[in-house]
């Protein structure tokens, strides 16, 4: 999955300081969630690291819903882009799926002391993700990408 992030960030790094960064974060939540991974429970117990992975979830989703989907979006309507945007409704029910996942595991681990499925909950999440990041590097490519050669 890391690899795919490098990937990423190697094809769309540059284009827009916007998506530069918040490809950094999730590379940043990458690191967080394997480091988290290879911790069993009572590491959880005594750290803050479930914590902090929570709160860079929360953090990269909501920019992307916030900050970077809106200006991918209306790059697409400014270039009148009417195929990528029909795409684009697939991939947003794909990302909002994910989000729901994403939230449901921080409202969980931010409300409970109880790990006895974390071990579970993180593989299902590592799952999550790995959809997540396919269907938003998808979006990048379709919405911005498409008209990286108009711009110029």
């Amino acid at each position: 999955m890391l690899k795919n992030v490098e990937s990423a960030r190697e094809r769309w790094g540059g284009v827009n300081s916007i998506i530069d960064r918040w490809l950094q974060e999730r590379q940043d939540m990458l690191v967080q969630y394997c480091e988290l991974s290879g911790l069993d429970s009572e590491s959880l117990h005594c750290g803050t690291k479930l914590q902090g992975l929570c709160q860079i979830l929360v953090d990269y989703v909501s920019a992307g819903h916030f900050e970077v989907y809106g200006r991918l979006v209306k790059e697409a309507r400014e270039f009148e882009d009417k195929d990528a945007l029909k795409e684009t409704q697939n991939l947003f029910d794909i990302i909002d799926a994910t989000t729901e996942a994403v939230l449901d595991f921080n409202d969980k681990y931010q409300e409970t002391d109880d790990l006895t499925t974390i071990g579970k909950d993180l593989s299902q999440l590592g799952e999550v993700l790995a959809n997540r990041f396919e269907a938003e590097d998808r979006m990048i490519e379709v919405l911005h990408v498409a008209h990286k050669e108009q711009v110029a």
